[in-house]
């Protein structure tokens, strides 16, 4: 799993608990992956078809950093499935994991395309949107 991108918990990142939002979290989890995707793909034209059970683990607060990882979980035809953890930057203690993201490669036209990648070693295949 690539961990690149770190995220500060800011006050406007908190819920009335004091602890970071879900919300915020998963918006950096969305802008996170479609890069991701858009780079694995090499298409700036991917959308989200399908999220699994967000696993909420444990909790960041005020002031904690956070990173997000990223990994490959299969090539479809036309999607691609990748895999997510949060995790406390100073304690690596996990916050969150998603099993399955998948996005669909879209032609100029906004219709689901063959992307032509393929899987490492090890590797499924993936959803086919």
């Amino acid at each position: 799993m690539d961990f690149h991108t770190r995220k500060w918990v800011k006050p406007e990142d908190l819920n009335p608990n004091g602890s970071l939002f879900g919300g915020s979290l998963l918006r950096w989890i969305d802008e996170e992956s479609a890069i991701y995707a858009i780079l694995q793909l090499d298409n700036p034209r991917v959308v989200t078809k399908y999220m699994s059970e967000i696993n909420f683990v444990s909790s960041a607060g005020l002031g904690d950093m956070v990173e997000l990882g990223l990994s490959v979980a299969a090539f479809g035809r036309t999607s691609l499935t990748l895999r997510c953890e949060v995790r406390n930057l100073v304690t690596r203690k996990s916050i969150l994991t998603v099993e399955r993201i998948v996005y669909v490669n879209l032609d100029e036209h906004g219709r689901p395309t063959p992307h032509g990648k393929q899987g490492r070693a090890g590797e499924g295949e993936g959803d086919d949107a």
